[in-house]
């Protein structure tokens, strides 16, 4: 994005609530990676699986064990899997195409977060910040739970495992922590203001931040790019961080400074790892009202920053640009903000209500006529058109069309796949789960039944067809004139010239009775009309009974 030249008013952010939808108490929310489907973790202990092309419902994870609320929700790299923490100490791993659970694993306190390892396209392990608790390295699979240091001490390991007293207090009920793009490092943030940075393969601390003001981080998050970090923290500031190492090989880079500092001590290297590893790029705060902010992040391609207002009762948020400036405030409903999300591609923002409705905020666009037609003209009001004198007469064709400039010889390579920069690490040979199948539903046989009656009340009301023809057409019957009885349609399975069986309906009791009244009731004949009888043929005359020639029957019988 080309800052200088983009009006900020008129930029890619959302502006208006274009939708809402809603299926239970929705509590949590999270976009897969290209943003086609969006998970929702409910009150009751399901997530749901919206498709965000059709805002419809693909698939909804129920485990029957589990009812207490999801807490959070996190897609694997290539959305085969789903990961979701509730409010019970449990957390399950989803394979969202069959619906299935697998694997499951029990904590001893409830985690407030979880993230699933973006390193596999098939992760089983995950980092999860409990309530009052260090962050974990779990693994589902194997059983294996790590627990990552939180501070730094003086001692010569530099490790140090957090006591209730001295991390947690009632203002930080868990220390927040998030894998970088890779996930070959862990970032998180204490109590104390400092953002350590971990390898979780060790449970070692490799880099210090040095806190700025001394407040409590409450929320760290990575930019898609992995170029930012951003930290809220009880100061109502919310700082964004430069990203000095590499995206990929991190870890690599680190050992190669460590190298360099070992004249200097362990809190002092690790301090000034820290330097060379994290830069702050800018705060960004309401200076006027100075809220505390719910859920910070970042847009897609990381160029807005967004806050949601943890007041109660409002459903506030703002927008700034990455040079600090506020572009957008949104205004929801009245009603409290609890979590949100920014669309991956598009700028759309995704935001959950308390009362658990999720509102779609997208931008307003406006209509424009003239990029139909390049001499188009939109007025504002009615004008009086005045016509050429020439407008309309027929013009002897005066130059010839241009002989096109492309060169015809050059060979168009449709081969070549470019490469898409916002999802520029993708692996061609790994299939990305996108899209769901939608699965159809049959009716229910009451609602066959209701169908059928409804569809006998529409044609008895309609006096222009007759009851046997309505009756026979709605229930399948057919009339053998020779007999003068009604039989029904053979509807048992028969196979037919494409191998399929044909479905056997049921009929309802109102059917059953109407070919009953049927049967019974003696059905006329059709009159022969005279131009179809010989003269030799005979008759039946019903006034007496009698069977007549054709020459001895009067005219009065065709009358």
């Amino acid at each position: 994005m080309n800052n200088p030249i983009i009006d900020p008013l008129q930029g890619d952010f959302p502006e208006v609530i274009e939708e809402y939808l809603e299926h239970g108490v929705m509590k949590c929310i999270a976009f897969n990676r290209r943003g086609t489907l969006l998970a929702a973790g409910c009150s009751n202990g399901s997530c749901v699986i919206w498709d965000f092309e059709t805002r419809g419902i693909a698939k909804e994870l129920q485990d029957k064990d589990c009812n207490a609320a999801i807490t959070s929700v996190s897609w694997s790299k290539y959305g085969h899997r789903i990961l979701a923490s509730s409010a019970n100490r449990t957390l399950i791993l989803w394979d969202v195409a069959t619906g299935e659970k697998v694997a499951q694993t029990a904590l001893e306190k409830a985690p407030l977060q979880a993230r699933l390892y973006p390193g596999s396209s098939t992760p089983s392990m995950c980092l999860v910040c409990p309530v009052y608790s260090p962050p974990l390295i779990i693994e589902m699979k194997a059983g294996t739970i790590t627990a990552l240091p939180a501070s730094v001490s003086d001692g010569g390991d530099g490790l140090s495992v957090p006591s209730r007293n001295k991390v947690f207090d009632e203002t930080t009920p868990h220390i927040p922590a998030c894998f970088n793009k890779h996930g070959d490092l862990v970032y998180l943030g204490n109590s104390k203001g400092e953002i350590l940075v971990v390898d979780h393969d060790k449970a070692q601390v490799r880099a210090l931040i040095p806190p700025a003001v001394g407040a409590v981080i409450k929320n760290i998050v990575f930019s898609r790019n992995g170029q930012y970090l951003l930290t809220n923290s009880s100061d109502r500031i919310i700082r964004v961080y430069e990203n000095m190492l590499p995206t990929k090989d991190g870890l690599k880079a680190l050992d190669e400074m460590d190298e360099t500092l070992n004249d200097l001590g362990w809190v002092e290297k690790l301090k000034a790892i820290g330097s060379k590893s994290l830069v702050l790029y800018r705060e960004f705060q309401d200076s006027v009202t100075r809220i505390h902010w719910k859920v910070p992040g970042f847009s897609g391609d990381g160029e807005w920053v967004i806050g949601g207002s943890a007041s109660k009762g409002e459903h506030k948020i703002y927008i700034w640009d990455r040079a600090g400036h506020l572009v957008k405030f949104l205004e929801g409903p009245k009603e409290a903000l609890i979590d949100l999300a920014w669309h991956p591609v598009h700028p759309i923002v995704v935001s959950v209500s308390f009362s658990g409705s999720i509102f779609i905020w997208a931008k307003d666009y406006t209509e424009n006529w003239s990029a139909f037609a390049p001499d188009f003209k939109e007025l504002e009001e009615n004008e009086e058109y005045v016509e050429r004198e020439d407008e309309f007469d027929i013009m002897p064709e005066t130059e010839k069309v241009k002989d096109s400039e492309a060169n015809q010889e050059e060979e168009v390579d449709i081969i070549t796949v470019e490469h898409d920069s916002t999802f520029s690490d993708s692996d061609l040979s790994q299939e990305e789960l996108c899209f769901l199948p939608a699965t159809p539903c049959p009716d229910a046989p009451e609602q066959q039944d209701i169908s059928v009656g409804n569809s006998l009340k529409l044609v008895e009301n309609n006096h222009s067809v007759s009851p046997l023809s309505a009756d026979a057409a709605l229930n399948g019957l057919a009339m053998n004139h020779e007999s003068g009885h009604v039989e029904g349609i053979d509807n048992s399975p028969a196979e037919d010239t494409s191998g399929r069986l044909k479905r056997k309906r049921k009929p309802s009791e109102k059917v059953l009775e109407s070919q009953a009244e049927m049967v019974k009731k003696p059905v006329k004949k059709a009159k022969p009309s005279a131009k179809a009888l010989k003269p030799k043929d005979k008759v039946v005359d019903e006034d007496n009974g009698l069977s007549v020639s054709v020459d001895e029957v009067s005219d009065d019988y065709y009358r």
